[in-house]
């Protein structure tokens, strides 16, 4: 980057939205400058873990169905341009308790919007998965070309494509803007002042840090905890041509099978404590491992206690009910806050991009779940 170098947008923030928006933006012919303060795919961004699931089921929430139907495509076609493995089709099990609502609405939602699925019976689940326990699953059903993408690699894949395509990438610290009106400039920590017509903060956990009294109550950073367990020697039961990602809606839990040999992955989808994305203590607790270790023991018993090969602490960070936040900053008519991407914002990042790029090109009216308006203090999750 040359010394007083302008650009049509600034992107704050090169996690799965940043990135996806900056290489959108420069694919539509802006000139586009990507900002990072400790980088592509790092330890401490809610795009930095290994592997995060891409599947269709939301529940009566079709808005998010289609976003998710869009991105697997443009994941896909990514992946083939690339030449990069960043997607593999696991298939997505949902556990279903009985009288389960939710799993009825995302069944009726499925059907709407042409999702392929197989419905299963419990004898039909046990005979299948003979390495998985369904006490207290009446049925399930299996998303056959939905599955699992490597997050880490991914992000990374993805900034580098966009610098190939001509956006410049700052590995640089933004200082949040100050007062009103149109933002001429953005000030970085190593850079000083950058000029630009438009400015995108994608920022994920640090937005409420960087825009505290506009969103210091509205979006909430949470801490939580995966465990990698590793199968016995010669097992090849949770392998994700064997093993399914499944989602143990009942539960808040789920399960990702032994890819890249990292081993099998479980997550509490439960929102945990209020976490500093900077600051914030990454070892897991005793507690997690304990409660990881009891759910195992009920449905993937081979692993009760299987030794521990890894583990992350990562954030979600949530808006009131877990709809995305995609608006115009209210105080500057060129500033852009896109985030709330919560524990499933990962796999829409494409979808995301083409929607933001749109929105800001004035060529789509904005969502309204997406708005700043409808975001509110209490928070009551809804959106899983």
């Amino acid at each position: 980057m040359t010394k007083h170098e302008t650009f049509d947008v600034v992107v704050v923030g090169a996690g799965v939205f940043g990135a996806w928006t900056a290489l959108q933006l420069r694919i539509s012919g802006a000139s586009v400058l990507l900002i990072d303060a400790y980088g592509p795919g790092n330890s401490r961004a809610s795009s930095g873990g290994e592997t995060r699931v891409i599947c269709m089921g939301y529940g009566p929430d079709e808005i998010y169905t289609r976003l998710a139907q869009r991105s697997l495509i443009l994941w896909q076609d990514f992946c083939k341009q690339t030449g990069q493995e960043l997607f593999h089709e696991t298939g997505v099990l949902w556990l279903c308790r009985p009288d389960d609502l939710y799993s009825e609405e995302t069944l009726l939602t499925l059907s709407r919007t042409g999702v392929a699925f197989e419905e299963l019976t419990y004898a039909e689940l046990e005979g299948r998965y003979k390495q998985l326990c369904f006490g207290g699953i009446a049925q399930g059903f299996l998303e056959p070309h939905s599955g699992v993408l490597m997050a880490r690699q991914a992000v990374r894949a993805i900034v580098e494509e966009a610098q190939r395509k001509g956006v410049v990438y700052l590995h640089d610290s933004a200082i949040p803007p100050d007062g009103e009106g149109k933002l001429t400039s953005i000030v970085t920590v190593n850079n000083g002042s950058i000029p630009a017509d438009e400015f995108l903060f994608a920022c994920g956990p640090w937005l409420p840090k960087l825009f505290p009294h506009l969103l210091g109550e509205l979006i909430r950073v949470t801490r939580q905890e995966i465990f990698f367990l590793g199968p016995p020697a010669g097992n090849t039961q949770f392998f994700p041509d064997v093993t399914p990602v499944f989602i143990d809606f009942g539960h808040f839990v789920y399960c990702i099978p032994n890819i890249d040999g990292r081993g099998f992955k479980f997550a509490n989808d439960s929102h945990g404590s209020e976490f500093d994305p900077d600051l914030g203590n990454r070892v897991a607790s005793v507690d997690g491992l304990t409660f990881a270790r009891e759910y195992l023991a009920m449905r993937v018993p081979a692993l009760a206690n299987a030794p521990v090969t890894e583990t992350r602490v990562c954030q979600y960070e949530n808006t009131s009910n877990g709809d995305f936040l995609i608006d115009r900053h209210p105080s500057f008519e060129n500033v852009w806050l896109i985030g709330g991407g919560s524990g499933h914002g990962f796999k829409h990042g494409p979808a995301v991009a083409e929607y933001v790029v749109d929105v800001i090109s004035n060529r789509r009216n904005s969502e309204p779940r997406f708005t700043l308006a409808t975001k509110r203090n209490v928070h009551q999750r809804e959106v899983y």
